[in-house]
């Protein structure tokens, strides 16, 4: 995409925005996990582990989340943990192992790993040596395949150099660090104080080491940013020059978040504001030669992420935009996601709940979702708008032996407003292309195809972030 696709008229962008600002999924799965159940559970996860209808040779991602962090960043709506004990981590890395165990010997056809990415929390709250320790326990059940994408969730406010050697010696090559705002004033209201000179130390000394790629997230929308603040944090990351960029909207949960219920007084930026802020950052990135890949993700043209989507194997997961599609994804620690060929399955949320169910059956999967037919055909239709911004009736067709205009007529009938406001284009057949303006909105463009959200909807409570 080139810089002209964002050449929107801001006050048409502006009047659309109360049609469309309403509570949505990001899409990370389909179904979304407010429909997944407890009904589903260990055996469930052992069947799905335990088939033999795949190869050794078959690609597979496996996902580590690492809870904890030292401070509360009061933005932050994920499953962490805040301490600086050793107890818990020294308890969580003898729990994890026996986690990873138990998944290895559950696996009857085992595969070497193709990609490997830890979340958290900070993962870098483990020391070098445990970091070794962890990485050695996962290798171990599951080898790296040659050329494996291997990357990293840091803070660069306690990722030290020694940290940085010990990764690579492990294996990672791509590092991604929270960043989200180099404005004090911002840095002060959330409660995260991260000098951009020391983010800028860490990214040389990360790259000095030989990491392949360096990713940056933002967020937009958090107290006291103003257009001309965000716009120096801009010219800052770009200064650094990082590989990939993610620029996400603040999500104002405090549902599940209850710091966040302070910055109701602390001067969120209003919807017009928060808007232009996001619009001027999209035409920055893409001025500085960044290609916009998809939602919030940047990268430069070279990059993987842009590769993948150019040839379309573009892929929407919990770790966000990936190159690798139609990848068994295997997730181990407290709140994990395993993405199978079939089903979803999620450990148990809280640290104690996951060591105890660790301890007592290896598998701590808490809930989970098996895919019906109609799941599986929506999650498609729902992966190409959001990854390809695309749906082309022939290959649906391809896929599912259906034609696409007859099974999702009422969906189609559904998108004529986002027609008329100039989202997306509907062919004859049914085929659909988003459009620059739709790719600002692409997850309410998606919403129409979602068959559990009307009834989440009417039980009026609140699930789901702010779409834009």
């Amino acid at each position: 995409m080139g810089t002209d696709v964002f050449s929107l008229d801001l006050a048409h962008v502006e009047a659309l925005l109360p049609r469309y600002s309403g509570d949505g999924p990001r899409y990370t799965s389909y179904p979304t996990a407010p429909v997944w159940s407890e009904r589903y559970g260990r055996d469930d996860v052992r069947e799905e582990l335990g088939r033999r209808d795949v190869s050794p040779g078959d690609p597979l991602s496996l996902y580590v989340h690492v809870p904890f962090c030292r401070s509360l960043c009061h933005f932050c709506a994920c499953n962490k943990v805040i301490t600086r004990k050793h107890e818990p981590v020294a308890r969580y890395l003898d729990v994890i192992e026996r986690e990873i165990a138990a998944v290895r010997a559950a696996v009857a056809v085992p595969r070497k790993a193709t990609q490997v990415h830890w979340g958290g929390g900070t993962p870098t709250h483990l020391s070098p040596a445990e970091i070794r320790r962890l990485f050695g326990a996962l290798v171990a059940a599951f080898p790296l395949a040659e050329g494996a994408e291997v990357s990293i969730e840091v803070d660069p406010r306690v990722t030290t150099p020694e940290h940085v050697a010990a990764l690579r010696e492990c294996g990672f090559n791509r590092i991604s660090m929270g960043v989200q705002d180099f404005e004090p004033r911002v840095q002060e209201a959330i409660h995260r104080i991260q000098p951009a000179v020391d983010t800028a130390a860490l990214v040389a000394c990360a790259r000095e080491s030989g990491f392949e790629s360096v990713n940056f997230d933002l967020i937009y929308g958090l107290p006291y940013q103003t257009e001309e603040s965000f716009a120096r944090t801009l010219e800052t990351v770009l200064e650094i020059a990082p590989d990939r960029l993610a620029l996400y909207s603040y999500a104002h949960v405090t549902w599940l978040a209850k710091q966040q219920r302070g910055f109701e007084r602390k001067d969120l930026p209003a919807a017009p504001v928060k808007l232009r802020i996001m619009l001027a950052a999209i035409r920055r990135f893409l001025e500085a030669g960044y290609r916009f890949i998809g939602l919030d993700h940047f990268a430069r043209p070279e990059d993987e992420l842009s590769r993948a989507l150019e040839d379309r194997t573009l892929r929407r997961n919990f770790m966000g935009h990936t190159t690798q599609a139609g990848v068994d994804l295997i997730g181990v620690g407290p709140s994990a996601i395993s993405e199978l060929r079939d089903s979803y399955a999620q450990s148990h949320r809280d640290l104690p709940g996951w060591e105890a169910a660790v301890e007592a059956h290896g598998l701590a999967t808490l809930r989970g979702h098996r895919l019906s037919r109609d799941d599986a055909e929506r999650r498609w239709v729902i992966g190409r708008l959001m990854c390809h911004g695309e749906v082309r009736a022939a290959e649906f067709e391809a896929e599912f032996g259906r034609p696409f205009a007859h099974v999702y007529a009422k969906e189609l009938a559904a998108l004529a407003p986002m027609v008329d406001d100039g989202l997306v284009t509907r062919d004859a057949d049914g085929s659909l292309v988003v459009t620059p303006l739709g790719r600002l909105l692409v997850r309410n463009i998606a919403m129409v195809f979602d068959a559990y959200l009307p009834e989440q909807k009417r039980g009026g409570q609140r699930i789901f972030s702010k779409t834009v």
